[in-house]
């Protein structure tokens, strides 16, 4: 390639503004997008660094006034290369703009203006100030008198700027006199904003059991040996992995190293944080959705400088600019929000093991679940992780009984309520014990799948083992190859009239726990009662104060949190995540339903978790009851080798949008049909077909998916896409339409 495309400034704001350079000759080998460069720059050609964002063979303008690059830039890296190499890697793994992926890896937010405190103190001697104090008490200047009688009250001390023009109420008029007569100084100290505001106290180490110390010294032996490795920790719920964590970041951040922690969900942050700060104090800060531009701002400034050591928060805080990262912790790495919905669609398991490779020195990632995803224990169970296990609950109590209740019976019985008999009498001898309840209603992937409440029988495509989806006008649709058929009215397996959609929500538990036990004291935590900032931690600590008896939510309430008081579990509708039109459905009813059971028992008392189902003899189900990881993944795993999804083979969704339905379908089949020439050894192409939603605000959207052994093969299809569309591009074409790609996708389209 004869020219580059260089950004000179990556500060935020500014990263949309490439700028061409000609590439030397000796250079043309060793150039690649996201290299560091020096170049001339501006009318006096001062030095300055840039990154190569782009490389092409056409001009952009009159090639006489096109400057060369001056060299590539020393081999120091900085934060600034890490997040480029780090959005190269992502741009060609992932597909995207090379512009979008940095905004993914760079600090959001501009710059921000430095918080600053202000203090008050006497410049002149005791006895001199007291002598003008009481000239103010003679002239009756108040204001005057009251500053004066606080500063002369504590000698010595600085009084806050804040206090002295609000409890004292004195202008900053008079202040400004009083400094100017050499009476009072007032100072000015920046400050970082810190979102944590704990004034918890700091304990040590826990004493870790032999399960949890075999594991300690086994990565940091591999540490000290240079070995950067990849572990996944499976640990049973309450198996305490945290402390695991904790005592992996002690050993590595005493060698000088920093820790970014991941969680999958702000609901998470406040307990696992304040499990961290009681251990390293004010070392440990957050990174989340709810914090100010400036507290973001602010963090990111702290790492930079090296103020803090370790970081906590989703998957964003991956790019927090740590100087030197030692190592990455992603807790309960199977959860799907760490896959992003926006360009690039990465992944933050692979992109830290990338991060990781990148930084000097390497780092070490480490994963924990109790319900590992297929392709993390596919991946250890291989050996390109280690793999360690906890199998010991270190929290107190045992697991819970497990007992599944088959709401065909239910009904079969009379018993139309959203709670089975056997729940309504655990949750009566619960409330009179004095003890906790936790309901949860598993909401996720609630597309409206149509099934027999007599025998259970869900309508499914025959032609790809997902559930047909109930859409408007009385049809049922498969989102993955287009199938179609009515909606019927009779169940084709039993004969019985009870065929309808299934829906329910968390108001409607809460009325239900009200009308059955009106004196019960209940708490919701779902999207609606979680909006604003700081509404997690008030319901979760209010729960764990004891504040309610019972506490509904959706697959938030589930995750990770330890409540001692908690003795019962009841999960509703335990099936309606295994009919989203998803081949992931299986695992993520089985890990909701494990995480679910998990939250029982946790302290002295013996724990109970009811599963309500229509389908209580799935093996998602009856594992999840066992706790059965094992059983259920040689199952699963079994699924998806037979269809070739992930974690066997890679898959691609080629994502198309677009503003007339018959522009976006012909722009589907022509991409096929490219893609199909390339020949490549096994590759299975699916569709076009509609999206599971076919039509947001006027835009048609349609997929083609493509099944691969090799990831490499993906990316060389997606490579020939993204030419395709740039040549149409350069023509003038395709001003309405979008294409995106999402690699091995987590998520519907």
């Amino acid at each position: 390639m004869e020219y580059a495309n260089v950004i000179v400034d990556i500060s935020h704001e500014k990263v949309d503004r490439p700028f061409q350079y000609r590439i030397p000759e000796s250079m043309r080998d060793k150039i690649d997008i996201g290299s560091p460069v020096t170049i001339p720059f501006g009318r006096g050609n001062n030095i300055r660094k840039g990154y190569v964002v782009g490389l092409t063979d056409e001009a952009q303008w009159d090639k006489d006034k096109i400057k060369e690059i001056a060299s590539l830039a020393d081999d120091t890296v900085s934060a600034e290369d890490l997040s480029m190499k780090l959005a190269a890697w992502m741009k060609r793994h992932y597909g995207s703009t090379m512009i979008a992926a940095l905004r993914t890896v760079l600090p959001a937010g501009k710059k921000q203006n430095r918080q600053v405190h202000k203090y008050v103190s006497l410049r002149i001697s005791e006895r001199d100030a007291r002598e003008y104090y009481y000239e103010c008490v003679r002239k009756k200047q108040t204001a005057r008198e009251r500053i004066l009688k606080e500063l002369l009250d504590n000698p010595g001390d600085r009084i806050p700027y804040e206090l002295v023009t609000g409890k004292l109420n004195v202008t900053s008029a008079t202040l400004k006199s009083l400094s100017d007569k050499g009476i009072i100084k007032i100072e000015s100290e920046e400050y970082f904003r810190n979102p944590v505001a704990a004034t918890t106290e700091r304990y040590g180490r826990k004493t870790l059991s032999p399960e949890q110390q075999t594991i300690v010294d086994s990565v940091v032996r591999d540490y000290d040996e240079g070995k950067r490795e990849t572990y996944l920790i499976h640990g049973i719920t309450g198996s305490g992995k945290t402390e695991v964590y904790i005592a992996l970041i002690d050993e590595i951040v005493k060698k000088g190293k920093q820790a970014i922690v991941l969680i999958p969900e702000i609901a998470l942050t406040y307990q696992t944080l304040m499990r961290f700060y009681r251990h390293f104090g004010d070392r440990v800060s957050v990174m989340n959705s709810t914090l100010s531009p400036g507290e973001k701002f602010d963090q990111m400034e702290r790492a930079r400088t090296g103020d803090i050591d370790i970081i906590i928060g989703p998957r964003s805080a991956l790019f927090t600019p740590f100087p030197n990262t030692g190592i990455i912790i992603i807790d309960e790495e199977h959860e799907t929000t760490y896959k992003s919905e926006t360009m690039p669609k990465y992944h933050a398991r692979e992109t830290a093991i990338e991060l990781a490779r990148l930084v000097p020195d390497g780092a070490c990632v480490v994963l924990g679940s109790a319900t590992p995803s297929l392709e993390a224990y596919y991946k250890a169970s291989s050996g390109e992780y280690k793999l360690f296990e906890l199998t010991q609950r270190l929290t107190g109590g045992t697991l819970p009984t497990v007992e599944v209740a088959d709401l065909r019976e239910e009904l079969r019985k009379g018993n139309r309520s959203i709670f089975s008999m056997r729940l309504q009498e655990l949750l009566e001898d619960r409330l009179n014990k004095g003890e906790q309840s936790m309901l949860f209603i598993n909401r996720r992937g609630l597309a409206g799948f149509v099934s027999c409440r007599s025998c259970g029988h869900v309508f499914k495509c025959p032609h790809c083992d997902v559930s047909l989806s109930e859409h408007r006008g009385g049809r049922l649709v498969c989102h993955y190859c287009g199938y179609e058929e009515p909606v019927k009215k009779i169940c084709p397996k039993c004969g019985s009239k009870f065929v309808s959609s299934f829906r329910a929500g968390t108001q409607q538990i809460e009325d239900e726990v009200k009308k059955f036990w009106p004196n019960a004291r209940v708490l919701r935590m779902d999207a609606d009662t979680t909006r604003t900032k700081g509404s997690y931690e008030k319901i979760l600590s209010s729960f764990a104060n004891k504040e309610a008896d019972v506490l509904v939510g959706t697959q938030m309430i589930v995750k990770g949190h330890d409540f001692p008081n908690v003795t019962l579990v009841g999960i509703l509708a335990a099936d309606m995540s295994l009919y989203a039109s998803d081949y992931r459905a299986s695992e993520r009813t089985f890990q909701l339903l494990t995480q679910a059971a998990g939250r029982a028992g946790r302290g002295e008392l013996a724990g109970n978790v009811v599963i309500q189902s229509y389908q209580p003899d799935h093996y998602s189900i009856l594992t999840a009851a066992k706790q059965d990881y094992k059983k259920f993944y040689e199952e699963e795993i079994a699924y998806r080798d037979i269809l070739r999804y992930p974690p066997i083979s890679h898959m691609m969704s080629v994502q198309i949008q677009s503003k007339d339905e018959n522009e976006g379908m012909e722009l589907s089949n022509r991409l096929r049909a490219l893609m199909e020439q390339q020949k490549l050894p096994g590759a299975v192409f699916i569709g076009p077909a509609l999206a599971a939603i076919g039509r947001i605000n006027d835009i048609y959207r349609m997929a083609v998916y493509v099944k691969v052994d090799d990831y490499d093969g993906l990316i060389l299809l997606k490579d020939v896409v993204e030419k395709y569309i740039d040549d149409l591009r350069k023509e003038g074409g395709l001003k309405t339409v979008s294409v995106q790609f999402d690699f091995d996708p987590v998520h519907g389209f």
